[in-house]
């Protein structure tokens, strides 16, 4: 918290300290380290410091002026918010329009809702997943800012009422916290383990506790009725070891959970709310401690300018990230941490302390004066008068010019070309269900298709039952063994996007569909789709791995089945999915029946979460397991070819080297498996 341009709060300089904390540890999820996993809980401290201050100052205001000025909060609240984030909307619009118009398409939608405040609903009607981050969209994060601006918008609203009509600030303490174990309970209600976590992770309704919760302790604990010398040694010691037991819970939630441990929305964020209240209450008292250490001077120098660097992290980490041709190097994390540091301190130097300060009025109130000098000049009585207005006009000027960059009002033609993982097909043999989401590979949202629900295959797949036949155009050497399946139904997750798709491997002699033309499996029917399972979906317009197959039996296939999937069934089990590893397996194999099936195992690069190799070490054991029980498996090993050097900085998907290779390897896989002069009696081929 930047000390105050009045005099009606004390300025506390620990506060600034953890907003620091806070965004160092937001800014470290999104890097991906693995000694932060949980760092997406910073956003969560924000949350509980926001609800602290915004109560804080108004129930200062309130005993100060008899009433609560809305008016002059919000206008405050304007000022301090939106010039900054629209000179980050304009200049990461610009940016997309001169140097990568693919992401235009998607990004309008964004932009609108970043200008409207409602980031968060925009991406859970959609169903946007927030933790898919294959190319994730340079605004992703202003979900967080949505949920705090309808706070401002709404709270002020309701302690109004509050103060009116409840007696006592402790039962409206005590109201207010009833309010927040509503949010929490709701959390708890609608989150279910295995399914995507994005709609309680992000919805207003769900996150309000965490507001909350600062608004209550602000009721309870005003910074203004604060004394140091009300309190004894003993009481500084009480106070600081009980903010100590909070920030070491904090800690221990971000470097042992992530966002998809059920903890955290069993409890565990309300955990780290109540743990920040214990912060808070230390921080905010001029006898504490431990207000002094964290108010160090480089930490509140970064905690003045947080609002500024989490704004500008995520758009200079996505924008400036090597994309899928290279692994982001530690070097490239470290310019992206100092630019987004260098940006944020002049943005705040030059733009919004001025501002905040009133600079637009000043500069108004200077130009009026000299235009109403001008006797060329009659239309100047017509201009606004008040800095307010001034204030706003400026503002307006700066999201139309974003809005008009993004193509929202005709500038831009609508039809730009999509990035990558759009829905963009490839000439020849492919006819992908290629994933329209920007995905990784994720536990996914809704539990769906099984032997009841034949239709959402149905729907997803009448497009790709034609199969397409094609002649090898292969520059790799022509394989020595050639395959018996002359026809072959592959079916993929996001892993297997890159090897179908022309921005990765543009030679189209190195994708999928030519390698195993290269091996005599010239009709193809491929069904790729970002996020896929055996059993889960993403959203109902996806069919899962199992529909999928279900599907193409009953329209009559015959042939031989590559089965690429695991990673997000791997992950949705260890998050708390009820179908097992096995049981999924056993779930297509019932459907593939007697037919020849190639199963692909799975490697990552990651140490820990759902999505770590020792779970696809898991899912690896299954599958050659289940070669004992259906003598018609096969198991191509892929964990065990591929590089390190082949992975992008994500641990789980490839660079296009890695795609050319995992395209090439299982076209030779498949002919091994089942090849036309023997009979291979191996389970595992390589």
């Amino acid at each position: 918290m930047p000390k105050p341009v009045g005099h009606s709060q004390r300025y506390m300089p620990g506060l600034d300290g953890l907003r620091a904390l806070a965004v160092l540890a937001v800014i470290a999820y999104h890097l991906n380290p693995a000694w932060a996993p949980g760092g997406l809980l910073g956003v969560g401290v924000f949350f509980t410091l926001s609800g602290y201050l915004i109560t804080d100052l108004l129930l200062g205001q309130r005993e100060a002026t008899g009433r609560l000025q809305l008016g002059d909060f919000w206008l405050r609240r304007a000022r301090r918010l939106l010039p900054a984030l629209f000179l980050m909307l304009a200049v990461v619009v610009a940016w997309v329009t001169l140097l990568d118009r693919s992401l235009l398409p998607g990004l309008r939608g964004d932009v609108l809702a970043a200008v409207g405040y409602v980031s968060n609903w925009w991406n859970i009607v959609r169903e946007a997943s927030y933790f898919a981050r294959f190319w994730p969209p340079p605004l992703d994060h202003l979900w967080s800012l949505a949920v705090e601006e309808q706070f401002y918008l709404i709270w002020p609203w309701l302690l109004w009422l509050g103060l009116r009509y409840v007696p006592g600030r402790y039962t409206l303490a005590g109201l207010t916290l009833a309010g927040a174990s509503l949010s929490a309970f709701a959390m708890a209600l609608i989150h279910q383990p295995g399914v995507d976590p994005t709609r309680v992770y992000e919805g207003t309704d769900t996150r309000a506790f965490g507001l909350l919760i600062g608004a209550a302790l602000a009721m309870v604990w005003p910074s203004r009725e604060l004394r140091a010398d009300r309190v004894n040694h003993r009481g500084r010691l009480l106070i600081d070891g009980a903010a100590v037991v909070g920030l070491v819970v904090i800690g221990i939630l971000i470097w042992r959970t992530s966002e998809y441990s059920p903890l955290l929305y069993n409890g565990g964020i309300v955990l780290l709310s109540v743990a920040t209240a214990l912060v808070l209450t230390a921080l905010v008292h001029p006898a504490s401690w431990l207000g002094v250490a964290v108010g160090w001077t480089p930490l509140r120098w970064l905690g003045v300018r947080s609002y500024g660097i989490y704004l500008w992290h995520y758009p200079i980490i996505v924008l400036t990230a090597p994309g899928p041709q290279q692994k982001a190097s530690f070097s490239l994390e470290a310019l992206q941490v100092v630019a987004t540091i260098v940006v944020a301190a002049l943005s705040w130097r030059y733009f919004e302390e001025p501002i905040r300060r009133g600079a637009i009025g000043q500069i108004w109130t200077h130009t009026r004066s000299r235009l109403a000098r001008r006797r060329d000049a009659p239309w100047g009585r017509y201009l606004p008068r008040r800095p307010f207005l001034t204030g706003m006009v400026s503002v307006m000027a700066v999201a139309v010019l974003a809005l008009d960059c993004a193509g929202l009002t005709g500038m831009v033609s609508p039809h730009a070309e999509t990035r990558g993982l759009s829905a963009r097909s490839e000439k020849g043999p492919v006819h992908p269900n290629v994933s329209t989401h920007h995905t990784a590979a994720s536990p996914i949202t809704t539990p769906t298709a099984d032997a009841t629900s034949p239709e959402p295959a149905a729907r997803a797949s009448t497009q790709t039952r034609e199969p397409v036949s094609q002649q090898p155009e292969s520059r790799e050497a022509a394989s020595p063994v050639m395959s018996s399946c002359n026809s072959v139904a592959y079916i993929g997750d996001s892993t297997s996007e890159g090897m179908v798709l022309p921005n990765y491997l543009p030679d189209p002699g190195h994708r999928l569909g030519a390698q195993y033309a290269r091996v005599g499996a010239k009709e193809q029917y491929f069904e790729i789709s970002g996020a896929r399972s055996i059993v889960e979906t993403l959203s109902e317009k996806q069919a899962s791995g199992y529909a999928i197959a279900r599907d193409l039996k009953a329209h009559g296939f015959q042939g031989c089945w590559v089965i690429a999937l695991g990673s997000n069934d791997t992950a949705n089990v260890y998050v708390g999915s009820v179908v097992g590893l096995e049981a999924r397996i056993r779930r297509m194999m019932r459907v593939m029946g007697d037919q020849p099936v190639l199963w692909i195992t799975v490697k990552s690069l990651l140490d820990t979460g759902p999505y770590s190799e020792k779970n696809m070490r898991h899912w690896n054991r299954t599958v050659v397991d289940a070669c004992a029980k259906y003598p018609n498996i096969r198991v191509f090993d892929w964990a065990s070819l591929a590089e390190e050097s082949w992975y992008i900085s994500d641990g789980t998907h490839f660079t296009s080297q890695g795609y050319r290779h995992r395209a090439r390897l299982s076209a030779d896989a498949l002919a091994h498996a089942f090849p036309a002069s023997r009979e291979s009696s191996d389970c595992v081929v390589q």
